[in-house]
């Protein structure tokens, strides 16, 4: 078996039988735009038409890129977890390609002797009701943690060696799928697993200072090591990659790259070489490069980036770029206000399904100084020119979106996702008291319109006002 490493959580797997691609984010400008690779991949999507199967892991934009999938051979089958809900499923039909749905924990044939092994990441049976995608949509008490998870992990082996996949999954939550795993296989020769994060904090958090975002940066990236430690103490395998969640910020958002929780390569091989077993051994690799894992011989020794020329590379090359947005036309308050109200009864029914009430407001600036007002407890919404944040006692989030993003996401998911502009750090969030409320995003996912229903609504308004 042998696996190259090529961006991010992009790995190629060729077992001499079957070759499989997981998760091939190959080209810049996922997340909107703000999402790119260094250094720049010296290889295109049509590169890998070769393969004999796709593995995408989940939906989000590092994971399934359209972009690189729009220019790779349709022929090729892509696998997928089964999951309760079919977006990712749709989402790849779209594409031309056929979604190859794997059930839950089955092992399934490639080809010769090779066969893969798709697990939901979360830790709840999945058997008892199908529900691979959680059962709660977020905290309802301190002690109670529900999963919002999409993501699943896979296994291929064949037959002589065996590769686990987690890409994103997230220790502890995936922790029962991986026992699993490993009392099922045993042995595990290679590992892949996640090490950084790919998340908005703290870069997009406009009300920390450098101070803070530095010191909440280092904090974040200590965590994840140590939750990655988690994944290498469970599998015991003879070689282990961290990978996934690597990218550096483009366009407007460049100054924020100092502020990621995505550590130098170099400087996360350090940690987890200091803090393993010999037993098992750290495997970074260059872009393009692979290892052999019966062998554990590598193509090219590993060579860190370096700092002054990527620094170059971001300022002369990520910075000037334009994210597709900014061509929009500039929204006018009126565009706006004629979504609002179908937004919020969008919002409403989300909410109410869910079962979350807070009595933080959520703060959106729109144009020409208007500030939308969002309850989250069902008691409206309302417009302001004379924003004080003091006046609100009960706490408040207020979210800073570039106007012609925020009609995007207005207009729903066929143009933008509250979440994806949110990992893609294009939505500035400040926020009093200083805590996460998982709930009040996961509702505001839901603030958007049809398109069509605008228009309707705006007619029928128009109509009435001539009457």
């Amino acid at each position: 078996m042998r696996v190259t490493y090529l961006e991010s959580a992009a790995v190629l797997v060729e077992t001499g039988d079957v070759d499989v691609l997981c998760d091939p984010w190959l080209i810049d400008g996922a997340y909107y735009g703000s999402w790119a690779h260094y250094p720049e991949p010296d290889f295109e999507p049509e590169d890998f038409d070769h393969v004999d199967y796709i593995y995408v892991s989940h939906v989000h934009p590092d994971h399934f890129h359209p972009e690189s999938l729009e220019r790779m051979d349709t022929d090729i089958p892509v696998l997928i977890h089964d999951y309760r809900w079919d977006y990712l499923r749709e989402a790849v039909e779209d594409l031309g390609f056929e979604a190859v749905e794997l059930s839950h924990d089955e092992r399934t044939h490639l080809g010769g002797d090779t066969h893969i092994n798709v697990l939901a990441a979360d830790g709840c049976d999945p058997e008892r009701c199908g529900n691979f995608f959680g059962c709660t949509w977020y905290d309802t008490e301190a002690d109670q943690t529900g999963s919002t998870q999409v993501d699943s992990m896979a296994v291929i082996d064949d037959g002589e060696e065996t590769l686990v996949n987690t890409n994103d999954c997230p220790y502890p939550i995936a922790e029962p799928s991986c026992e699993k795993i490993k009392a099922d296989y045993g042995e595990v020769d290679m590992l892949c697993h996640q090490y950084s994060a790919a998340q908005f904090y703290p870069q997009a958090v406009t009300n920390y200072d450098h101070e803070e975002k530095i010191a909440e940066r280092d904090r974040v990236i200590q965590e994840k090591h140590e939750l990655a430690l988690n994944f290498i103490d469970l599998f015991e395998p003879t070689y282990y990659m961290p990978f996934a969640g690597e990218y550096v910020l483009a366009g407007d958002l460049a100054h924020l790259n100092e502020y990621t929780a995505n550590p130098p390569r170099e400087d996360a091989k350090a940690f987890f070489e200091a803090n393993t077993d010999d037993a098992h051994e750290c495997v970074f690799l260059n872009s393009g490069e692979y290892v052999d894992v019966t062998t554990g011989e590598r193509s090219a020794p590993f060579e860190p980036a370096d700092p002054a020329a990527k620094q170059r590379y971001i300022e002369e090359e990520l910075a000037p770029r334009e994210f597709d947005y900014e061509a929009d036309p500039m929204p006018t308050l009126d565009e706006f206000r004629a979504y609002v109200p179908l937004a919020y009864e969008n919002m409403e029914g989300k909410r109410a399904r869910i079962g979350y009430e807070t009595d933080t407001t959520v703060l959106i600036p729109l144009v020409d100084d208007v500030c939308l007002e969002l309850s989250m407890d069902g008691s409206g919404f309302d417009y302001t020119r004379t924003l004080d944040t003091d006046d609100y006692d009960d706490g408040w989030v207020k979210m800073d979106v570039d106007p012609r993003l925020l009609m995007r996401l207005f207009e729903g998911p066929h143009s933008a996702y509250w979440a994806d502009a949110k990992i893609g750090s294009h939505i500035g969030i400040s926020k009093d008291p200083d805590i996460y409320e998982r709930g009040l995003y996961n509702t505001l996912g839901a603030f958007h319109a049809d398109g069509a229903d605008v228009q309707a609504t705006a007619s029928h308004d128009a109509t009435a006002e001539s009457d």
